[in-house]
């Protein structure tokens, strides 16, 4: 799953790619409002975070822009502005959620889950295929109430297919949920994962079904 942050903190910006990182997010940084709506022309993300005070295109300019384009994607705001009039003014210019700096780690995650499952209009932290689910408040996947062991692009690959249970899911999206701009990307490397994932969910009741030239679905069974 992929995120984007728009911030121009290179130090703030560094601290929460790594962390979010080691949650399993693939992640990309934008300094400013124009490098942001260049990622956004090339990718397409499950939420952005965004801070207001850019240089270029001013945070508030860019959730407009984002709004007019007619992207849904959820944007939570990170700002030193906690006034009411400035909450108001960003959820009224289109945004999800409104984070006040200094936060805590733990609750901007929580909130990117719930952003998250809204936008793909689950309200249940727990999706299931057959006997597999995702625990999205833990971000783990268990099978028949095990945890299963995966990789952090595994975990993206599988957490991507689930999602869109019973739909297909291209290699190019598959790609695009685990690797960011910075990461080397191998075209054969979704074949390799998900050759993994299939090993690692046999005696499971789901499974992953090649759709040839098209990609792939999770489904149960």
């Amino acid at each position: 799953m992929r995120l984007l942050i728009v911030e121009d903190n290179h130090d703030l910006a560094a601290w929460l790619a790594k962390a979010l990182s080691q949650a399993h997010y693939a992640v990309d940084i934008a300094a400013d409002g124009e490098e942001a709506e260049d990622l956004l022309a090339l990718a397409e993300y499950a939420a952005i975070i965004l801070d207001l005070s850019l240089p270029k295109i001013d945070g508030m300019t860019l959730l407009k822009r984002i709004r007019r384009a007619g992207r849904k994607v959820p944007v939570i705001i990170l700002t030193a502005n906690a006034s009411l009039d400035g909450r108001v003014a960003g959820l009224d210019s289109g945004a999800d959620d409104y984070l006040a700096k200094p936060f805590e780690l733990a609750e901007l995650e929580a909130r990117l889950r719930a952003l998250i499952r809204r936008g793909h209009d689950r309200a249940n932290p727990e999706i299931a295929v057959g006997d597999l689910v995702l625990d999205t408040a833990r971000r783990q996947f268990l099978v028949k109430g095990e945890v299963l062991a995966l990789t952090p692009r595994e975990h993206s690959v599988l957490e991507t297919l689930i999602l869109k249970a019973g739909s297909t899911v291209s290699k190019a999206m598959l790609s695009e949920s685990i690797f960011g701009f910075d990461a080397d990307a191998d075209p054969s490397a979704i074949e390799i994962y998900v050759h993994r994932l299939r090993k690692k969910l046999e005696g499971a009741a789901v499974q992953i079904a090649t759709l040839r030239g098209l990609g792939y679905m999770l489904r149960a069974g």
